[in-house]
């Protein structure tokens, strides 16, 4: 049970979790805290959280547990409001793209990182942002990945992960290096491509006869697209190395692909696209997998 819940910053992600909670009785009173105050009246109308208040300062105060769900741009900045502050007894733990980033956050922040935070990473959303999209189911049978530090509370590791199980996720733990370099090619580089797929065919002359006749593969591919892009921003900014490592790689291959195409190999570009195929149904789609077989 979570007697004080404070969530900094409530949108999809953090009101999502308040959802579930309550839906599983687990916790007493959500406090939301961020700087736009006409959001955290949205919030209480829509009964994700029960106070609210534009002060970090306040918001800790008697917090039994603490959510960092704002962008990553905003973490130092929010840490060091909370640096001296933040009950040490308290779990804090965050929802950031971007693991080894946030610890160097809240390492500038706080002055160190405190041995109660868990970094955290739901592997969950949607395209949609803001807390009026935010549902109790958003967490269920999704991953939550959680990458402590060596110095990490046992006792604040084992707080979180029971939170998120209580939201319905499955936990499991990596190091920050090996988290930042996974997420890259498997969430940041797709929305890379999305949102450079859109923006590049908005510039072109016949852009509007393009979008009129855009079909469920165009929609599909650039759903992500329609992400809030300050995230976004902040996840290729911290995240930089790994996600230019992974364009580097896609890049070659976009290269090897073209090449075919110019010269005409089609069993060439028969073997990239089965190949694709297998692997995408054999990890997304398993029965269909099986029926090929």
């Amino acid at each position: 049970m979570i007697d004080r819940l404070v969530i900094f910053g409530v949108g999809l992600i953090g009101g999502s979790l308040a959802l579930a909670l309550r839906e599983a009785g687990e916790v007493g009173t959500v406090v939301g805290c961020s700087r736009n105050p006409d959001n955290l009246r949205e919030a209480e109308r829509l009964g994700v959280i029960d106070e609210w208040t534009t002060d970090p300062a306040e918001a800790a105060r008697g917090a039994d547990m603490g959510v960092l769900a704002v962008p990553l741009g905003a973490m130092e900045g929010l840490a060091a409001s909370l640096a001296g502050i933040w009950p040490e007894d308290a779990p804090l733990t965050d929802v950031g793209s971007s693991k080894q980033a946030v610890l160097e956050a809240l390492a500038r922040g706080f002055g160190e990182v405190p041995r109660q935070f868990v970094p955290g990473h739901p592997i969950a959303g949607t395209e949609q942002s803001g807390v009026a999209a935010a549902f109790p189911e958003l967490f269920r049978e999704r991953l939550v990945i959680l990458t402590p530090a060596d110095a990490t509370s046992v006792m604040a590791t084992n707080r979180v992960t029971a939170m998120w199980q209580t939201a319905g996720a499955r936990v499991e733990f990596m190091t920050p290096a090996h988290h930042d370099h996974v997420l890259a090619a498997t969430s940041h580089l797709p929305h890379v491509l999305a949102f450079t797929l859109v923006a590049s065919l908005s510039k072109m002359s016949d852009r509007d006869e393009i979008f009129h006749y855009a079909a469920g593969g165009f929609r599909d591919f650039t759903r992500i697209a329609s992400s809030d892009p300050v995230v976004w921003r902040d996840i290729c900014l911290a995240n930089g190395p790994s996600i230019l490592e992974v364009i580097e790689r896609y890049q070659a291959d976009l290269e090897s692909l073209r090449q075919a195409i110019e010269q005409g190999d089609g069993q060439r570009l028969e073997q990239e696209f089965t190949h694709a195929k297998t692997t995408r149904d054999r990890f997304c789609d398993p029965a269909r997998a099986q029926l090929d077989t």
